[in-house]
């Protein structure tokens, strides 16, 4: 696992629209909250540049990382994230504490390998269809994966994957399953795609001339 991402934050006192308003306008951070392991919520604030750059790694979105702030560090996951509907901006982070023996409730992205061998796109012409990029674990911190394996390649057509069906590690469950059979829903599938039947353009107006019509439109030799 590669080391552990540090972001540095500054606690702030005052709250509101108007104060988070000017955090992103002139000092170019962004507001966060951080709460749980029965403590007190506090109001963070961290440079827009570390968040943004922290974003582009997927692991960022389901790994513990530490937050430091006032000279304390404290492990985290991240809970939400709120961008700008049209800007590359990032407008408001929620970060939630860990305990090493509390058992926590991450998104975990999934990988789907050979799917280039897959025997029912390779053999069958299918298409391979994810229904799912991500699936809900619980787990102590210290069991939680920085992605779960989902191996396609002996899928044939109309063949799928459910929840209920992938190889979890030791540790891991799948909350949502404890709901019934019917929260199994599936992670990836593979089809065949509808083939287009070519249709012949139906005639025009002009091209639809009846033969009658036409031999009328012919000059007789009476005529001529």
């Amino acid at each position: 696992m590669a080391d552990q991402l540090v972001l540095n934050a500054e606690l702030r006192t005052d709250r509101g629209k108007s104060v988070s308003r000017r955090l992103r306008r002139h000092a170019d951070r962004v507001p966060a909250i951080l709460y749980g392991a029965q403590e007190q919520p506090q109001a963070l604030s961290i440079l827009h540049k570390d968040l943004h750059r922290a974003c582009e790694t997927e692991a960022f979105f389901s790994q513990i990382f530490t937050i430091k702030a006032a000279g304390k560090t404290q492990e985290v996951i991240l809970k939400d994230l709120q961008r700008h509907p049209a800007k590359d901006r990032i407008l408001h982070a929620d970060f939630m504490r860990v305990r090493m023996n509390q058992m926590i409730t991450v998104e975990v992205p999934l990988h789907f390998l050979n799917a280039d061998t897959c025997v029912g796109v390779k053999q069958g012409g299918g298409n391979v269809s994810h229904n799912m990029t991500s699936i809900e674990v619980t787990c102590l911190p210290g069991d939680l994966p920085e992605y779960i394996d989902i191996d396609i390649e002996h899928l044939e057509i109309g063949d799928s994957i459910h929840m209920s069906e992938l190889r979890l590690a030791e540790g891991l469950t799948v909350p949502v399953l404890q709901q019934g059979s019917d929260y199994d829903h599936v992670v990836v599938s593979v089809y065949l795609p509808k083939k287009i039947e070519e249709i012949e353009p139906e005639p025009t107006e002009e091209e639809e001339v009846p033969e009658s019509e036409a031999e009328q439109d012919t000059p007789t030799e009476d005529e001529t």
